[in-house]
């Protein structure tokens, strides 16, 4: 059975392990690294993973490693990690961190897949952008698609120049959903309503009509026609929108987050 290594322990490390967990391999061929000896003690408990407080030689046996650490981090854990790289898949879900200089920091490690999941991972509803460098065979690109698959959906991309896109789309997206969310919150609270009520209408409005998103094959904006009669309600809103430039605010938006994903490859990939 497939042996993984996690360096970092926190929440999405959590969601990936108990994805994979007694389905794609045993918690006994987990290994997890992390500073946090609570974290550590609970993911042992739970899963029945094997733990240590520092990168060990238990990582020179796996068959995958997954950084999980902040970006911010990774040059010191690749530093430490060097000396027990050998023919393992590296696969990264840190956000920043492009492939050519981590596996510059590895000592030109050429197995390495670079991914950016999203936080509804954490409930198995996640969506990950995934590209692999050329060095990685297809049955390592097999494995890091299978371990992002516990967790939610996979899209391959053919260039790492679209993970800061696929960042500021599916990343940084749940951001943009609870503050539409907040905002019908708050005009639901001025309109009378309780801010209880206002959370409950946005909530299952939102669920109600993604489920109906996932399951229409019709296309969005036939979708949202169909909500809208002219003059009525919907209208009203729609037309208030677009006077305000909602839309292309949107665009603005997430371009700036993807430009801000292209900043920090660059800033953390200096030395």
């Amino acid at each position: 059975m497939l042996k993984i290594g996690f360096i970092g322990g926190g929440n999405m490390a959590a969601a990936l392990i108990g994805g994979l967990a007694g389905k794609l391999t045993d918690g006994k061929n987990i290994h997890v690294v992390d500073l946090n000896p609570e974290s550590l003690e609970k993911l042992n408990q739970r899963f029945g993973v094997t733990t240590a407080l520092q990168v060990d030689e238990m990582l020179a046996k796996v068959d995958v490693i997954v950084l999980a650490v902040k970006p911010q981090q990774m040059r010191q854990v690749a530093d430490s990690l060097k000396p027990f790289i050998g023919a393992q898949l590296v696969l990264s879900i840190a956000a920043g961190i492009r492939s050519a200089d981590l596996s510059r920091w590895l000592g030109n490690h050429p197995a390495i897949v670079r991914s950016m999941p999203n936080t509804p991972a954490l409930i198995g509803k996640g969506i990950s952008g995934m590209v692999a460098l050329d060095g990685v065979s297809a049955g390592q690109r097999a494995a890091a698609d299978a371990i992002l698959r516990a967790v939610g959906a996979t899209v391959w991309l053919d260039s790492e120049d679209l993970i800061d896109p696929v960042t500021a789309v599916s990343g940084s997206g749940p951001a943009y959903v609870f503050y539409f969310m907040e905002a019908m919150q708050k005009a639901a609270v001025e309109l009378g309503l309780s801010a209880e009520q206002g959370v409950e209408l946005a909530k299952a409005t939102f669920a109600g009509a993604v489920e109906l998103a996932i399951r229409s094959p019709e296309p969005l904006s036939l979708l949202r026609e169909r909500v809208t009669s002219k003059g009525g309600t919907t209208y009203a809103a729609l037309t208030s929108m677009q006077g305000a430039g909602v839309a292309e605010h949107i665009v603005t938006a997430v371009k700036a987050a993807a430009a801000r994903g292209k900043e920090l490859g660059e800033e953390f990939g200096k030395d």
